[in-house]
């Protein structure tokens, strides 16, 4: 399934996070979860987080504690990163 593009303009304060209930289901092959980007990163989980904090790239919250980021938008922040 795909997240209809119409509910991403319903973004919070920070830019970047959608309620996930309201967008439907993601389909794990188009995002990376924490811990995949702490294992291509090579980094901490808080370190993952502080990058979600600064709005490096698109993600979504799904339930109270967990994160979804987006495959394109991390993948084209690490191009132009490294």
């Amino acid at each position: 399934m795909r997240i209809d593009e119409n509910v991403i303009e319903k973004l919070d304060d920070a830019g970047f996070e959608v309620n996930a209930n309201a967008a439907g289901a993601v389909s794990e092959s188009r995002c990376y979860t924490v811990e995949d980007l702490q294992s291509i990163l090579m980094i901490s989980k808080s370190s993952v987080y502080a990058l979600l904090k600064k709005k490096e790239f698109r993600w979504i919250r799904v339930g109270r504690s967990g994160y979804r980021i987006s495959r394109k938008s991390f993948d084209e922040w690490l191009d132009h990163t490294a």
